[in-house]
């Protein structure tokens, strides 16, 4: 039996998040070593709890959930309750897990995981880069433990989703981001103008989700306010930015184009800032850091939703 490849999580559920962890804990190829939790959509008390109810739900209370910063780097910047509810998981008002989370500090997770893993960890971030960037000035050396870094994050011809030209993860801290990709020599980048072009028909997911069984039960209640904000907005389908960056992680196989380009992070203030800079004609003479994501099989992506949504 072929060994499964340990997963190291940066979250920050939030419901895509959400989405994106049932679809890891789903496949058998991958082995989740840990949560390491940070502030973004909402609070990290909200994002942690969260992680645990998750892990809870589909029984994995057996995976680590470490939380980290509880803000920016540097500069406060606005959470995404608007869209997942105050807590981030739809204010469902669900029942608190029955275990606490971890106290190592995921910045200090991360390092030791990269070590007890070294060579073979694959590190995805679905939320702001804060905990990484941390992790980074700690020990520069992190990137050559990690054998794969995924990140969802940025929108790369500047049609943003929190400003006009910033995607929110990059938004929220951007001067992690800066940090992070100038650390990594090469990193796989799912941005928001993938997740647009990649949309998951409601009325579709709204079956498979009643087709399921209690995790899908309950991705339905806390889901529910975030599809119909969606709905309202953007007609009939709906978005999980990091479901799609977890689907390519787990099946890199569905990716139909990709680029490698050199990627930047504005950390100027103004309407610029956090937005990601990819030199497509390569004009500035810098080396490619980042292979963005442009197509994935569509089918393909629907089809690991729905299985996660249906596991168990």
């Amino acid at each position: 039996m072929t060994e499964t490849i340990p997963l190291l999580i940066d979250t920050d559920p939030g419901v895509d998040d959400a989405l994106a962890l049932m679809l890891a804990f789903a496949d058998a190829r991958h082995r989740v070593v840990g949560l390491t939790i940070a502030a973004g959509n909402v609070g990290l008390a909200h994002t942690t709890a969260n992680a645990l109810k998750l892990c809870e739900v589909v029984g994995r209370s057996d995976v680590p959930v470490f939380p980290g910063c509880a803000a920016p780097l540097l500069h406060s910047a606005p959470d995404a309750a608007y869209v997942h509810g105050n807590d981030g998981f739809g204010d469902v008002g669900y029942v608190q897990a029955a275990r606490a989370a971890e106290t190592e500090h995921a910045a200090q997770a991360i390092l030791r995981l990269s070590h007890e893993h070294a060579g073979r960890l694959v590190l995805i971030a679905l939320g702001p880069l804060t905990n990484i960037a941390l992790a980074l000035k700690l020990d520069p050396t992190l990137p050559t433990r990690i054998a794969r870094f995924m990140t969802m994050a940025g929108a790369v011809t500047g049609h943003g989703n929190i400003t006009p030209s910033a995607e929110f993860n990059v938004y929220f801290d951007p001067e992690a981001a800066c940090i992070v990709f100038a650390a990594f020599p090469r990193f796989e980048l799912s941005d928001w103008e993938a997740t647009v072009a990649h949309g998951l028909p409601h009325d579709e997911v709204l079956g498979w989700m009643r087709d399921g069984g209690e995790r899908a039960r309950f991705y339905e209640a806390i889901s529910r306010k975030t599809r119909e904000w969606s709905a309202d907005r953007r007609g009939d389908e709906w978005h999980s930015a990091d479901a799609l960056a977890m689907a390519w992680l787990l099946a890199p196989d569905g990716a139909l184009e990709t680029a490698e380009r050199p990627v930047e992070v504005v950390l100027e203030h103004g309407p610029a800032r956090g937005a990601t800079i990819v030199d497509w004609q390569r004009q500035l003479g810098r080396a490619d850091n980042a292979v963005i994501l442009l197509r994935y099989d569509r089918a393909r992506f629907h089809t690991l939703v729905r299985e996660a949504l249906q596991a168990g």
